[in-house]
């Protein structure tokens, strides 16, 4: 039988291609999302497709009520998304406070319901400066609370934790990944913004390897 994983799935390139890393090592997978009032929820119809295509068994929970205790993100306030790259200060006003701790929570009690040993998400070094939720310590303390938190252990996997998102999409070209399957824009309009943090980071990404991006943007 194949060992289970529990696949912490946005529908973003980062999850996109540790959902299929996930695959390609030989695991059953489980791709869980959540719908936590993102304003770029476009998001999960995209995960939502994919799965579909692969026949996965996937879960989308809704949390949004959470939203009533974690205010002051650009992501899920009334606050316009910043524009500008990652380095920028500015970008600091994307964290929801705490949300990653709340998600790999949900998924290692997923992953213990259905004896799952590995909790697997997206963390990449492109994401320490800005995100404390995605730094080595804060994955090593987690893993150690998940050894601990139930009779069953469970570890939590970032596979590109000391990577950025250039390694990342090397990565999926490599595995042959359709890129168009995924969204980005923190703005989910029609069409990805080119703009905001996330945006230009994936359009960085791509001009470094080499490969035009496959989603439109309304400017770049």
């Amino acid at each position: 039988m194949k060992d289970k994983v529990v696949v912490i799935y946005s529908g973003g390139m980062d999850s996109f291609t540790v959902l299929h890393r996930a695959l390609r090592d030989g695991y059953e997978v489980y791709p869980l999302s959540f719908n936590y009032g993102q304003r770029h929820a476009r998001e999960l119809l995209v995960a939502e497709e994919v799965c579909n295509s692969l026949s996965l068994s996937h879960k989308v929970v809704d949390i949004r009520a959470i939203n009533s205790l974690l205010a002051g993100s650009s992501l899920t306030d009334d606050i316009d998304i910043p524009e500008g790259h990652y380095a920028a200060d500015n970008m600091k006003s994307t964290v929801v406070p705490n949300r990653n701790m709340i998600l790999l929570s949900l998924a290692i009690g997923y992953a213990v319901s259905i004896g799952a040993r590995k909790v697997m998400y997206g963390a990449h070094s492109g994401d320490h400066t800005i995100y404390p939720d995605c730094r080595p310590e804060f994955v090593e303390k987690m893993n150690d609370v998940a050894q601990i938190a139930n009779f069953e252990s469970v570890q939590v996997v970032s596979p590109y934790l000391y990577k950025n998102k250039i390694d990342i999409l090397a990565d999926g070209l490599r595995m042959g990944l359709d890129y168009s399957k995924t969204w980005t824009c923190y703005n989910g309009r029609e069409l990805s913004c080119g703009k905001c943090g996330s945006c230009q980071e994936r359009l960085e990404a791509f001009q470094l390897n080499g490969v035009k991006d496959p989603l439109d943007y309304e400017q770049a």
